[in-house]
């Protein structure tokens, strides 16, 4: 098997293939003055089983071209198999049509990727769990919600779990939610209710789920466990309504930092103590902060690729 890196996440292509025991193989990427892109496989795939990793963010589209790129080389040099590891699946927020006229851009991603060659796709925590349906070819969708949960038993202290909720900020989450709930033996959960705008993304109204009630007279702290935050509104909205509901310490979980525009800044200014993600996504130096700690997928990659 032979690995090969796009220009994405190069970080977490290293690791994955350390856990390997193997390198990652060689590809020229060459960027023309005008941004264009040139592939180039200069290793020997004839009859070789192939995997690329190649996450899609940020900058999706330019991401997107070089992973479609890769595959077409790749298949054009006599590959046996190729296998995309896109940890974040980038446009997987539009799989349907939300109002006349739209095109349903995951799908076009999707019949793109298949066409150009791809045999099989690797990814975490999918928007919806009726994307896979979308695919033709053989999909992995893993999850990061045991490493979660891990990390969840590591940081607790002998009462942590005793005055602990988890929550979900907004109701698409409830299955996640309840997944984690049965990794942490039956940890109790709420649900946020989200008022997004469709125009405009932004959350016009939130509220705590009807169904969840009697949480507060023991519950002093939260946990939030979403499967992205990128802007970091949805997540800051949470923690707000929590405060005003007499939380006293919120930690909050994602698989996916996308941290688009000013997430930086409103996630370190949330009242929240600690904001763990995982690395899908690369998080360069400029987007870190004092409270972010970073979580490794890669040896769930790894084991799924051996």
């Amino acid at each position: 098997m032979k690995v090969f890196s796009g220009s994405s996440n190069k970080p977490l292509a290293e690791k994955i293939t350390k856990s390997l025991n193997t390198l990652i193989s060689p590809l020229e990427i060459v960027i023309f003055p005008d941004g264009e892109r040139r592939v180039r496989v200069t290793d020997r795939v004839v009859d070789e089983d192939t995997v690329i990793i190649e996450s899609t963010s940020p900058n999706p589209d330019t991401h997107y071209m070089e992973l479609f790129f890769i595959v077409d080389a790749l298949k054009r040099s006599g590959a046996k198999s190729i296998t995309a590891v896109v940890p974040y699946l980038g446009y997987q927020r539009q799989d349907h049509v939300f109002r006349d006229g739209e095109a349903v851009s995951l799908e076009v991603i999707i019949e793109t990727l298949e066409a150009v060659g791809m045999d099989k796709l690797i990814t975490f925590d999918l928007h919806s769990i009726k994307i896979p349906e979308l695919f033709s070819i053989p999909i992995v969708h893993l999850s990061a919600l045991p490493i979660i949960a891990e990390k969840i038993k590591e940081i607790a202290t002998p009462h942590f779990l005793k005055d602990t909720i988890l929550v979900s900020p907004d109701m698409g989450g409830i299955r996640r939610i309840k997944i984690l709930s049965e990794l942490l033996s039956n940890m109790p959960f709420i649900s946020i209710v989200k008022d997004r705008d469709l125009v405009s993304g932004d959350i016009k109204s939130n509220r705590i789920d009807s169904a969840s009630s009697g949480w507060k007279k023991r519950v002093k702290r939260a946990i939030i466990v979403d499967d992205m935050i990128s802007t970091g509104r949805t997540i800051a909205s949470a923690v707000d309504l929590l405060v005003k509901n007499g939380i006293e310490e919120n930690i909050v979980f994602a698989t996916h930092p996308v941290f688009s525009n000013d997430a930086k800044n409103i996630l370190q200014n949330l009242r929240a103590s600690k904001i763990f993600v995982t690395d899908t996504i690369d998080v360069p130096e400029e987007k870190r902060f004092g409270k972010l700690e970073i979580l490794s997928i890669s040896e769930m990659i790894a084991k799924e690729l051996e």
